[in-house]
Order: structure tokens, then C-alpha cells, then sequence
């Protein structure tokens, strides 16, 4: 049998998931085979998994880390909010419903937890170390009694838990004591000790707040993470939103129900991008429509809230539109859903020769394709799709050449005038893609061209995994759990 080590924040975006991410890489390279897994995850940032099913991005980049395939076994349950109180609910990488919250936590809960529990005890099984993730905050009063992806896990599998806070936000002590005191005594006895992130200054002015952790609790302090810049996708619950005019003026339509936002990440830190939620606002370079977990809604919003028009009469002056998969099919001429929205026959957006029908069976597949728009015509570019739709146009955007490991000859997408749309996630990661594309509109506007530096995910993950590694007691932590 397998260990496993839990990784718990005293609250959301504390950076479990890349502390959690870091020690996946660490464990991999001391030569464990290790896997990661979070029982329940929220996000509105999925990604494609081995089996052709849904899992939370954390965890998608978490096995990475430990050089294994993306598998549903390693994040069992994916909330994605859909707004209206309800979240659809995502069981081994397949949609089994929408729900309340209420509903769910108390008559859905309990057997997915138990399913889920199954799995932990299968992989821990079949490998020697699993990381676990937490969720929040594991002591959050009113939810302690209906918490899966805490303590009770924890407990489930007797896993020590390391505890991390954020220090760069301040009242990290306070956050870690009031966490322990909530604690009952059997899940404080979990607790192996304490890790102090995202710290910037002299971590010797911290050594006394050390001396009375450990006193107090007999739990010592693991390590102090410095803040670490990097271009790794954060935890999704409380992501800022950028607002950067670059020299390429990149706008971006904040949906209500917007998902897989970090598609323009490279946008961001090529060029800046500003995501707007008004017709006011509306003015840039480069229009973009994001993926949304529920299209035709946010359609609608746009056309009640004058968005629709704003992008229209932009895009009559001269910017350039994209969508991304939902985006895509509200810049088409008709939208057919009685799958997700269940609002028929819809008008879209006009502004690409595309007409969308929602099936039922959801695509989630990784693709390799070859670029037909003329700017880039003939580039090969990687990325991912998670759809209802089927969208038919005599102007696709691109082939699908792979889905997975299947040789394809699919086309995709669709081109208009100063307009694009594409089911690929993930196209703008595909930095010679992007370099092309926003030089494209920097002759335009007479600047000249740039040159991005393209990094990789493995190198981002080595360098992050590098710096946690020279900041925590690793050989303490693998002693503790008896690898």
C-alpha cells in the first residue's frame, strides 16, 4: 500500500495547488511514482483527460508534474458553476447533472464521496505516494459537516496534512492558529507541520512566530516559499482579472459564466490584455469572446446589455474579432441548443459564416491541427476542446489532423472578415501562432514587429518545483510519511 500527504491552505488561493504541483515534481524526480488527487475541485478551468473525460486544470498540471497522463481518477468530482446557484456536476470526467448547492450537499454528496474514496484507496494502491489537495479552508463552520476534500479525506486515508498559508496577504500566523483551534484534536494530530508562502523578505524576522507555532502545537514550520513569478495557471477562485492596455490594445468579454481563461495567459504576458464587462468599454485592437459554460446565456447578456452592438460597430471600425469555443459560436449566424441552455433556435452574433447545433455527447479531446487561416496558413498548432456544439462552415479556421492518438482529416472553426473563431483551447499557447497574429495587427497599427520568447510547461514546472524544494525540509517530509 501506498502513502499519501495532503496538502490543506487556511483558504482559498493560499497556492496549494502549486505547492501541491511542486512536491508532485519533487517526489517524481527522488524517483517515486507518485500521482496526484483532490476528491471534489470548483473551477470553471477544465481540461481533457486521457480517457476523454473533465478534470480540474490543478489537477490536469499536477500530473504533469509526476510524468503521468492527465487521468479523471485524479480529481473524481468537478463542480462547474453555471450560475443561478446551480453547478453542473462532473463524475470520473462525465457531466451526471446540474444542481444546487443545497441539493447537492445533501443528497449527492455522500455517495460520491464514497465512490470517490474508492479511487483514492486504488491509486495508493497501485503507486507510492499520492498528493492529495484540499479545498479552501478546511474549518469553514457552516460547511465542516458536508466537507469532502478535507480533513475527512484525510482522515479517510490517515494523511498527514501539511498546512500552508499565504504570507504575502498578511495575517498568516493568525490564519494557521485560528485553523488549528477549529481543528478537533484527532485532525490537528494529522497535522505534520506548517509551510509559509509566497514570502517576500528576510525569513529570519519570522523565526520568533516559529518558536510559538511549534511550542504551542509541537508541529514545526516546514519551510518559507518565497514568491515565485512564474507562468503556471493558478487556482481559479480568486483570479484577478488583468485590465493592460498594451501597445496591441487585446480585449477580452468577461462572461458571467466565463471558463478557460487561461487561454490568453500568453496575450497577457506577451502584450497585456484588458477584459472588460461594459458596451462602453468596448474600443480595442482585438475583440476576443472566451469559452463560457453557458453560450447562449451569455449571448443573450451581451445583446441585452448592448455588448452585441459595441463588438459590432468595433469590429465595423476596424478591430479584429475572436471566439473561442463558446465565443465562436455566438460570432456565427445561429446557435441550435437544446442540450446545455435549452433555448432552441438563437441568432449569434453575424460576424462569422458558422451555424452551431448543440449535441449531447460532449467532445473533450486533446487536438493537433493544421491552420488554415491565410495569416498563418499551414501552421501546425496543439490545444484542446471541451464542447457541446457542432459547428458546420464553408470557411473553417483549421483541420484537425489528430483527436488524441486518432488520425483525423476534420475541419474546424471558421474565418470571416477581420474575424476568426476556433474550438482550439490552448491556440494562443502555440507562441508562433500568437507572435503571428499580434504582429499582424502591430503593422497595422505601424509598430514593429516582436519576437515572443516561447517557454514550455516543463521548464515552468522545474524551475517552480526547483525553488519549493530549496525552501522546505523535503528529507523531514519524506522521513515523516516513511519513504
Amino acid at each position: 500500500m501506498g502513502k499519501a500527504l495532503m496538502i490543506q491552505g487556511t483558504m482559498s488561493g493560499v497556492g496549494k495547488s502549486l505547492i501541491a504541483m511542486a512536491l508532485c515534481r519533487i517526489f517524481s524526480d527522488l524517483g517515486y511514482d507518485v500521482v496526484p488527487f483532490k476528491s471534489q475541485n470548483m473551477s470553471l478551468n477544465s481540461a481533457p483527460s486521457i480517457e476523454g473525460g473533465e478534470i480540474s486544470r490543478a489537477q490536469y498540471l499536477q500530473a504533469i508534474a509526476c510524468r503521468k497522463k492527465p487521468s479523471i481518477k485524479f480529481n473524481p468530482i468537478l463542480l462547474k458553476p453555471e450560475g443561478n446557484m446551480k453547478s453542473q456536476v462532473v463524475f470520473l470526467g462525465k457531466p451526471i447533472g446540474s444542481v444546487s448547492a443545497r441539493d447537492y450537499m445533501l443528497s449527492r454528496k455522500v455517495e460520491l464521496f464514497r465512490k470517490s474514496m474508492e479511487v483514492l484507496r486504488n491509486l495508493m494502491k497501485k503507486h507510492d505516494l499520492v498528493i492529495i489537495e484540499g479545498a479552501g479552508s478546511p474549518v469553514e463552520i457552516n460547511l465542516k459537516d458536508y466537507d469532502i476534500a478535507n480533513m475527512r479525506v484525510a482522515r479517510e486515508v490517515n494523511a498527514p496534512v501539511i498546512l500552508v498559508a499565504d504570507i504575502d496577504r498578511g495575517g498568516s500566523f493568525a490564519q494557521i492558529v485560528g485553523t488549528m483551534e477549529l481543528l478537533n484534536e484527532e485532525e490537528r494530530n494529522l497535522v505534520m507541520g506548517f509551510i509559509f508562502n509566497k514570502f517576500r523578505g528576510d525569513p529570519s524576522l519570522l523565526y520568533p512566530g516559529f518558536e510559538f507555532l511549534e511550542k504551542k502545537y509541537g508541529k514545526p514550520v516546514l519551510g518559507v516559499v518565497p514568491y515565485i513569478d512564474h507562468r503556471l495557471p493558478e487556482e481559479d477562485s480568486l483570479t484577478k482579472f488583468p485590465k493592460v492596455k498594451g501597445e496591441v490594445h487585446v480585449q477580452i468579454i468577461k462572461l458571467p459564466h466565463i471558463s478557460n481563461f487561461t487561454d490568453f495567459e500568453p496575450l497577457h504576458w506577451a502584450n497585456g490584455v484588458d477584459y472588460v464587462t461594459r458596451a462602453e468599454e468596448i474600443e480595442g485592437d482585438v475583440i476576443i469572446i472566451p469559452g463560457s459554460k453557458n453560450t447562449v446565456g451569455d449571448l443573450i447578456w451581451m445583446r441585452e446589455n448592448g455588448i452585441e452592438d459595441a463588438i459590432i460597430e468595433a469590429h465595423r471600425e476596424g478591430s479584429f474579432v475572436v471566439g473561442i469555443c463558446g465565443g465562436f459560436q455566438m460570432l456565427g449566424e445561429k446557435i441550435v441548443d437544446n442540450v446545455e441552455s435549452k433555448r432552441g433556435e438563437v441568432k449569434g452574433i453575424g460576424l462569422l459564416p458558422s451555424k452551431t447545433i448543440f449535441a449531447r455527447k460532449k467532445r473533450t479531446n486533446h487536438l493537433k491541427a493544421e491552420v488554415l487561416w491565410e495569416p498563418a496558413k499551414g501552421m501546425e498548432v496543439e490545444g484542446y476542446e471541451i464542447r457541446f456544439g457542432r459547428s458546420i462552415t464553408k470557411r473553417p479556421f483549421s483541420v484537425i489532423k489528430w483527436v488524441n492518438r486518432r488520425r483525423v482529416e476534420e475541419f474546424e472553426g471558421a474565418v470571416g472578415e477581420r474575424a476568426f473563431g476556433t474550438y482550439l483551447h490552448g491556440i494562443f499557447h502555440n507562441f508562433e501562432f500568437t507572435e503571428v497574429f499580434l504582429n499582424l495587427i502591430r503593422r497595422e497599427k505601424g509598430l514593429e514587429p516582436i519576437k515572443i520568447q516561447g517557454w514550455s510547461i516543463e521548464n515552468e514546472i522545474d524551475r517552480f518545483a526547483k525553488i519549493v524544494r530549496e525552501s522546505i525540509e523535503i528529507d523531514y517530509i519524506t522521513e515523516f510519511l516513511g519513504l
